[in-house]
């Protein structure tokens, strides 16, 4: 007698059913990052941009977020230019997962929230073009995986927190554009990270620049627009790392032609200080982009040779007695 043969019609659309079940009606967000988000969307005052987040969907298919492929947990927030005019809620403390915040351009308003520090496996936190209020907190150096700090563009005030040295992977600093007062850290020589670039700039900083940075291996330090003095000339030298350099409108005082130009310098500004003495010779031997020396006190020849008479006049007027190409001949 002959085995009758299964009625493979019927078995394989049920096959084809069973294999995208999973798929169809599975969902890879964890419940409580849901939580934490919707509970982030109210206290926003549902924006724009998460309007689309609805407790029925699966998270990890929302705008703004991005769920890790393994975990399936929140990894990174996103929002950027955005009228939003709160302060950044609590509920971004109950993403345990978070590697990367990103409040840019959104208008959020008050302090930064101490439930930040409960994000442990944060590397990623761009603040920046904000209304943001109060002190740069220090608890920021106990969050050790930081990569990036983005705190420019607000209304940031007190003093530098030295903590914010003690994080090891630190590669980028912004705190440019605040209302920050009190002294560069020395700590800041500490920063454990190659090609460290450091944004200080348009700030109310004071005193002097600590001798222990001129060790320290930046590739950009922006520290103009300041009220800080004394002596740079600890900043320069043929074995220095920094090839972008800022230090104009401050109060600095020393004598440059006694400095040492390091071979990756590119980029020099330091206009309207109190610099004397003449422009060394040195940079006539690296590949220098821009140099800006003007509203200082210097004196004597500009020095031939390099890009030094490519730039425009402008970079050298307003010295005590500097002359030679492209100012007027000296006499």
């Amino acid at each position: 007698m002959q085995t009758p043969i299964p009625n493979m019609t019927i078995f394989i659309p049920v096959l084809l059913f069973l294999s995208l079940t999973p798929l169809s009606f599975s969902e890879r967000c964890h419940p409580n990052d849901k939580k934490a988000l919707l509970q982030l969307k109210k206290d926003l005052n549902n924006p724009y941009d998460l309007i689309s987040w609805k407790p029925k969907d699966d998270c990890c298919e929302w705008y703004v977020v991005k769920c890790d492929e393994k975990t399936n947990r929140i990894i990174q927030f996103d929002l950027s230019k955005s009228d939003i005019q709160l302060p950044i809620p609590a509920a971004v403390g109950d993403l345990p997962y978070l590697e990367s915040l990103t409040f840019h351009h959104t208008n959020v308003t008050g302090q930064i929230p101490v439930a930040i520090s409960k994000l442990s496996n944060l590397k990623f936190l761009d603040l920046r073009w904000n209304l943001l209020t109060g002190p740069v907190p220090s608890f920021l150096g106990n969050l050790k995986k930081l990569t990036y700090i983005g705190l420019s563009f607000n209304s940031l005030t007190g003093s530098i927190p030295a903590s914010l040295s003690q994080l090891p992977e630190l590669t980028g600093l912004l705190l440019d554009r605040n209302k920050l007062t009190g002294s560069i850290p020395e700590s800041f020589a500490d920063f454990k990270q190659q090609d460290f670039y450091l944004y200080m700039s348009n700030n109310q900083l004071s005193g002097h620049i600590p001798r222990k940075l001129g060790s320290a291996n930046f590739s950009l330090f922006d520290v103009s627009r300041n009220r800080l003095e004394g002596d740079l000339s600890f900043m320069f030298g043929r074995n220095k790392s920094v090839g972008n350099a800022y230090y104009e409108r401050n109060l600095f005082e020393f004598d440059f032609s006694k400095v040492e130009i390091g071979d990756d310098l590119r980029n020099l500004h330091l206009h309207h200080n109190k610099i004397y003495g003449s422009i060394p010779k040195g940079l006539t031997k690296t590949d220098l982009i821009y140099l800006n020396v003007s509203y200082n006190r210097l004196c004597g020849e500009i020095p031939v040779g390099g890009r030094l008479q490519e730039l425009e006049y402008t970079v050298y007027f307003h010295n005590k007695c500097l002359c030679g190409s492209p100012l007027p001949n000296c006499k």
